[in-house]
């Protein structure tokens, strides 16, 4: 399946993922104890955008990698095996790849929000990340400058939080454990929902996958009936005819018109046409018994063969003539 399709099917679940998406981060967090706030102390600097080792791989395996990220929810995490990063790197191999920048629009609302939500969360270096992700997917970005300055902020708020007195300390942080309850009930949410996404997901592309195994087979099938019709023509065609009782002698035989629209595309073929002359020279039947291509000629072969004129017979002949079609004749 195409990337493209693959994309226009997220953008159709995307209002779903969205009404859930404000936890995206919080599930790690459901049975961890009360610690210090990380941004009290030194953090790491943030690790880059994109990873050396995603960096690193073909665009066919970048590819097939964010495919399968998207399959299991992996949006923008964890750090250098998400959907994001993966369609950074194919960005950077082919860059005028419409479906990479459409899945990265796609995708950015899920990041920003998993960046504001590690914010409130206080984990400043996957914020980070996650800003470095966003920038690098749009420098430009309407919501990059106040998430760079909410995380500046946010730190700055920490760290001056930290020399208050212990009252205020412990407020905070029963106020911290009540967010994070918070969060966790919503990320629970989200991740049903994100579930019951993924799942639509995968059948629309089971029966995109079903559909186009089911026309593929339906070619095959109508070239196998062709060729064996060609076979059978053929076969027809190699039998010797028996002699006529009379010999038809031509008197007119007008050329048949040439079909515009196939004479403009260059079209050629050739009709065989079963004919029946009475009596009186005339062509009193005429059918197609085979036309290449089919239905193109058929129409100015028998409005030729009608206006023929032979001979008078003693009784009338029935013949089989192949008028061909070449538009450089």
């Amino acid at each position: 399946m195409s990337l493209t399709n693959t994309t226009g099917r997220l953008r159709y679940v995307a209002p779903l993922l969205l009404i859930v998406a404000v936890a995206a981060c919080s599930k790690q967090e459901e049975a961890a104890p009360a610690t210090t706030p990380a941004a009290a102390t030194p953090a790491a600097p943030p690790p880059p955008a994109v990873s050396a080792e995603v960096q690193a791989m073909d665009a066919d395996a970048l590819r097939e990698a964010a495919t399968k990220a998207l399959r299991e929810n992996r949006i923008y995490a964890p750090g250098g095996d998400n959907a994001m990063e993966y369609y950074l790197a194919l960005r950077d191999k082919l860059p005028n790849d419409p479906g990479v920048t459409s899945a990265l629009t796609d995708l950015m609302p899920y990041t920003l929000i998993a960046a504001e939500q590690s914010i409130a969360r206080e984990e400043f270096s996957e914020a980070q990340r996650l800003s470095a992700i966003i920038e690098k997917a749009d420098p430009k970005a309407p919501a990059l400058p106040r998430l760079q300055q909410s995380i500046a902020a946010a730190q700055q708020a920490v760290a001056q939080r930290a020399v208050t007195d212990d009252a205020k300390s412990k407020a905070d942080e029963e106020a911290r454990l009540k967010e994070q309850q918070r969060l966790a009930q919503q990320a629970e949410q989200q991740r049903a929902a994100e579930a019951a996404a993924a799942q639509q997901l995968a059948q629309q592309q089971e029966a995109a996958r079903q559909e186009a195994a089911r026309q593929e087979a339906e070619r095959q099938a109508a070239a196998q009936r062709e060729a064996a019709e060609r076979q059978a023509a053929a076969a027809r065609a190699a039998v010797p005819a028996a002699a006529p009782a009379q010999t038809l002698r031509a008197v007119s035989t007008p050329a048949p018109r040439y079909p515009p629209e196939a004479l403009r595309s260059g079209t050629q073929g050739e009709v065989l046409v079963e004919i029946t002359v009475g009596t009186d020279g005339s062509v009193t039947n005429a059918r197609v018994v085979r036309a290449t291509p089919a239905r193109v000629f058929d129409r100015e072969a028998l409005n030729a063969v009608r206006r023929w004129r032979f001979e008078p017979l003693d009784a009338p002949v029935t013949t089989r003539r192949t008028i061909g079609f070449n538009p450089g004749s």
